[in-house]
C-alpha cells in the first residue's frame, strides 16, 4: 500500500512506522496530536477513485496529512461504495491502533456520510456507525467528519 504526502512525496517507509516517527517528532517538540482517518471516493468514466487520508492535527498548531488513492472498475451502488469507504478508514485505523494507543494519542474515524437522510449516502449511516463504533473507534459524520468530507474529497476532486 503505497502513501505519500500531501505534496507529493512518497512515504518509503511503512505506514506504522511513518507515524511512529511523526509521533516521536511532534512529542519532541512538545505538540500534543489528535489523529483523524477517512475515505471519500468520487465516480469518474465508471471508475471508483478512492482516497483514504490520515490526518494529523497540532492542538492550536494546525496539522498534515498522509494520503493513499486506490481505484475500482466495477460498478457499486451508493450504499455498498459509501461501506467500502468505511472499510478503508476502518482498515487503517485498525493497523494503527495499537500504535496510537501506546502513545496515548486520540483516534476518529470519520465518514463522507450524511446525517440528513434527504441525502443518498445517508442508506448507509446506520451501518456505518454500528460497525465503527463496534470496532471501539469515536465515529464521526457529516458535517463533523472534515478528514472525509474535506480532506479526502479535495484529493478526489
Amino acid at each position: 500500500m503505497v502513501w505519500q504526502k500531501y505534496n507529493g512525496e512518497t512515504i518509503r517507509s511503512s505506514i506504522n512506522e511513518a507515524v511512529e516517527e511523526i509521533i516521536k517528532t511532534e512529542t519532541h517538540l512538545g505538540n500534543k496530536l489528535k489523529v483523524y482517518i477517512g475515505t471519500d471516493s468520487q465516480v469518474k468514466r465508471g471508475v471508483i477513485e478512492f482516497a483514504t487520508v490520515i490526518v494529523f492535527l497540532r492542538e492550536h498548531k494546525g496539522g498534515f496529512m498522509f494520503i493513499h488513492r486506490d481505484r475500482k472498475t466495477h460498478r457499486q451502488s451508493i450504499k455498498e461504495r459509501m461501506l467500502t469507504e468505511v472499510q478503508k478508514s476502518i482498515d487503517i485505523a485498525y493497523l494503527l491502533c495499537p500504535l496510537l494507543d501506546q502513545y496515548h494519542i486520540d483516534l476518529e474515524v470519520h465518514v463522507d456520510i450524511n446525517t440528513n437522510p434527504n441525502f443518498e449516502s445517508n442508506v448507509a449511516l446506520k451501518e456505518a456507525m454500528g460497525y465503527i463504533m463496534g470496532m471501539g473507534f469515536q465515529f464521526k459524520a457529516k458535517p463533523e467528519s472534515f478528514a472525509s468530507t474535506n480532506c479526502a474529497n479535495k484529493i478526489v476532486q
